[in-house]
């Protein structure tokens, strides 16, 4: 969680440059209150997509890719065990309260 770290919290619901990503998995996107999502992610999560396991995988890698125009400046994941490690932690109970 290092890299995501810089602008996301995940253990507490405090927003940072993004959105706390505490609870994210199963919640619809652009969601989080007082976060200010750039209108490409909210378009985005318009249509009600949540964030699981399987949109995480699509996202992570590279998201300005599936969310052309997003304020997301992070390049991506591209290591498969990364991914996993990562989408292991941000369903832990302990950033899942």
């Amino acid at each position: 969680f290092k890299k995501c770290a810089v602008c996301h919290t995940a253990t507490e619901h405090e927003n940072h440059v993004g959105p706390s990503l505490m609870g994210v998995v199963g919640r619809p996107g652009a969601t989080v209150p007082d976060c200010n999502y750039s209108p490409a992610m909210k378009a985005f999560g318009a249509d009600g997509k949540v964030w699981d396991e399987a949109l995480l995988r699509k996202y992570l890698p590279s998201p300005q890719f599936l969310v052309k125009g997003t304020k997301m400046t992070f390049p991506g994941l591209k290591s498969d065990k990364d991914l996993d490690n990562l989408i292991a932690y941000l369903k832990s109970p302990a950033v899942a309260h």
